[in-house]
């Protein structure tokens, strides 16, 4: 087949995969399966061939991240039902101070709390940034929502276990401990500066209280149902945290003494510092066995997981760990399928042949091929309005070029993340529930969420540009 013919085909593939999320309002892994069949064949790959290539990708991609997202997302559950994410943002309003507390939080969302899915962890925060916000006078819903938006944004695609950065180093095939580490470089610049620039810009007339936000107390019903999160009922018959009511188990486990914080949080710390250990030994060229079977991932998640279990075990019990598991498990589910299936069109666009194509677009001795790939990931998102599944999609389509470019594969994934920022809009669920948690209009939401995290996807290619010339 001409390289022509297959170029369209892969276009025709892609604005369809778009066409049934966004128009038919399908569900993305039935899209994206859909999508990649349809290159398969296109392509002249055949029908065996393509149905292998595509459970091939999918496989692949679970045996790189499937066990990490799975431990990653139950250490998040149990944290969220120890009532350490409360406690962390209590801590740092305290530490910080209402000028320094946007930019504490939204560093302290990205860096640390990427194990709670985004929904989830986008609940707890919403309605303590709210009432953080009331002391901050006249700009603090802005400041706040702005800061939520970009903390949780930049952490999905930068820092793992992000959801959208384990899939990115996994079909990039970057060790996780080098993503850990040039994404902590890329990521908390990325924060600090963008969220600079909103509140200078936001408290110099942009913002209007009258018009950008709603007259409202407290978080909606309507938001505190989604994701069941808060104020709902699990099937235990508990309320989780934001509910109104709690049972006498609840009041007990209140009233008993309350475990350190550093205590809650030191087991994932614990993982990610054995992960970037790793990454530092492979860079200093040191081998040991042991670092080597401690600092592995999935090893050092595991051991996470384990030490969290034991410290919620001895301050929840048995029973509320096996339900706080159990509610992890369920949340792990959509995001293990949404990462699987990017493997699978990954995988047929690999086989396709596109990736030699492509590389003669980009020429490697330059930044530009990272700026084309920071555009392709932003038209994706713009079209798509999510951020992990156009992330997917784009590191599919750049994964064949990775080897033509000449480049550090980490500057690609980390360049594709970028670019999956830009514009978060109407299509997005955390758009709808930044503006009902925060008390938004949707015109203050545009700017927050819409505008703050696109300042974000763009302030992010500096520090990549920057390691482009050391990598």
């Amino acid at each position: 087949m001409s390289d022509t013919a297959i170029l369209i085909n892969t276009a025709v593939a892609v604005i369809a995969i778009v066409f049934l999320i966004v128009r038919l309002r399908m569900n993305p892994v039935v899209a994206l399966v859909l999508g990649a069949c349809y290159l398969g064949l296109a392509t002249g790959l055949g029908v065996d061939r393509t149905v292998k290539t595509i459970t091939k990708g999918f496989g692949d991609v679970m045996a790189d991240i499937g066990l990490l997202i799975a431990f990653g997302v139950l250490i998040g559950a149990l944290l969220r039902e120890l009532g350490a994410i409360e406690r962390l943002v209590e801590t740092l309003l305290r530490i910080a101070g209402p000028r320094r507390i946007p930019h504490a939080m939204a560093l302290t969302i990205t860096t640390f709390l990427q194990s709670v899915y985004l929904d989830v962890l986008l609940v707890i925060t919403g309605p303590l940034a709210k009432g953080i916000a009331s002391k901050l006078g006249r700009y603090g819903t802005a400041r706040m929502a702005t800061a939520l938006a970009i903390g949780l944004e930049c952490g999905i695609v930068f820092t793992v276990p992000g959801a959208a950065a384990l899939a990115l180093a996994a079909l990039l095939n970057v060790p996780l401990g080098t993503y850990l580490l040039y994404g902590l470089i890329v990521v908390v610049p990325t924060v600090a500066i963008a969220i600079t620039i909103m509140s200078f810009a936001l408290t110099r007339g942009w913002w209007n209280p009258a018009l950008d936000e709603e007259d409202v107390s407290g978080p909606p019903p309507s938001a505190a149902a989604d994701s069941d999160s808060v104020g709902d009922t699990d099937s235990d018959g508990r309320n989780t945290p934001g509910g109104g009511i709690m049972t006498a188990v609840e009041v007990k486990a209140r009233t008993q003494p309350q475990p350190r914080l550093l205590l809650l949080f030191s087991p994932l710390l614990v993982s990610l510092l054995l992960i970037a250990t790793g990454a530092l030994s492979q860079v200093a060229g040191w081998h040991n066995s042991v670092v080597a079977l401690l600092s592995s991932p999935v090893v050092a998640l595991l051991l996470g997981l384990v030490a969290t279990c034991l410290v919620a075990r001895r301050y929840l019990g048995q029973p509320r760990v096996d339900a706080a598991l159990s509610k992890g498990m369920r949340d792990s589910g959509q995001i293990l399928l949404l990462n699987g299936v990017g493997g699978c069109l990954a995988a047929v666009i690999a086989a396709s042949g596109l990736g030699n194509i492509l590389g003669e677009y980009f020429k490697a001795n330059t930044w530009a091929p990272l700026l084309m790939v920071w555009l392709v990931a932003a038209v994706l998102h713009v079209a798509v309005g999510s951020v992990t599944i156009s992330a997917i999609t784009a590191a599919g389509l750049l994964a064949p070029v990775a080897p033509t470019l000449g480049l550090d594969p980490v500057l690609i994934a980390l360049s594709a993340g970028a670019g999956s920022l830009f514009f978060v809009h109407l299509t997005s669920n955390t758009f709808w529930l930044l503006q009902s948690l925060m008390g938004q209009t949707t015109r203050g939401t545009l700017k927050t969420c819409s505008v703050g995290v696109s300042v974000a996807s763009v302030v992010a290619m500096g520090p990549i540009l920057a390691l482009s010339t050391l990598l």
